[in-house]
């Protein structure tokens, strides 16, 4: 009987202590081992990561503005250069055409590809509207906000408010060359999507 008492305090004081540990641990993650602080603190910001992803995003558009392109899936379709039959051939027929000759053909977003509208005058590429992905939007054009996009892209060269049905947008235009980049928002947190023309 007295052989048991000692183990059975040493037991509940070992117990003790790894809770008194773990807690510690949980509360100052620095107290870990730099690989195991590290796995600790990659839970937590999940949201700068999908930032960083978001802001990634943004600035893919920045040079191949200039060729009048976007990245991503139309790379080398270019706005007032590349035909109807470019465009087909490259990314297929659009699952929604155009009702008459001044409307968008629409892709849409579909397992992590972005949506793209895209619309011509006499057979060219007049205009291209990426929408953006509808999985993880956050990692993608949804995470991409007006401070971002000023921060690292500077003062827009022109700021517009523009009503679509009863929704106010706001247009960011950035002039690349002879092109244009229209960021539209529906606030200062949601764009919505980009559009790509000559300036």
């Amino acid at each position: 009987m007295t052989l048991k008492q000692p183990i059975l305090k040493i037991t509940l004081a070992a117990a003790l202590t790894t809770v008194v540990g773990v807690g510690a641990v949980i509360a100052n993650p620095g107290l870990l081992p730099v690989s195991h602080a590290a796995s600790a603190k990659s839970t937590v910001p999940a949201a700068s990561s999908a930032s960083e992803q978001a802001l990634k995003t943004l600035n893919s558009f920045y040079k191949p503005a200039l060729k009048g392109q976007f990245p991503g899936s139309v790379s080398g379709l270019a706005v007032g250069k590349s035909t109807r039959q470019d465009v087909y051939k490259l990314i297929g027929k659009p699952e929604q055409k155009a009702p008459d000759a001044d409307a968008f053909e629409v892709y849409h977003a579909e397992m992590g590809h972005p949506g793209y509208a895209i619309a011509y005058k006499l057979d060219k590429i007049r205009e291209i509207r990426y929408l953006g992905t509808n999985v993880e939007r956050q990692t993608n054009i949804g995470g991409i906000t007006m401070s971002m996009l000023k921060k690292n892209w500077f003062a827009p060269t022109s700021t517009t408010t523009i009503k679509n049905g009863k929704l106010k947008q706001t247009k960011l235009t950035y002039v690349r060359g002879d092109y244009k980049l229209e960021f539209i928002f529906n606030s200062s947190t949601d764009l919505d999507h980009i559009n790509l023309l000559h300036s």
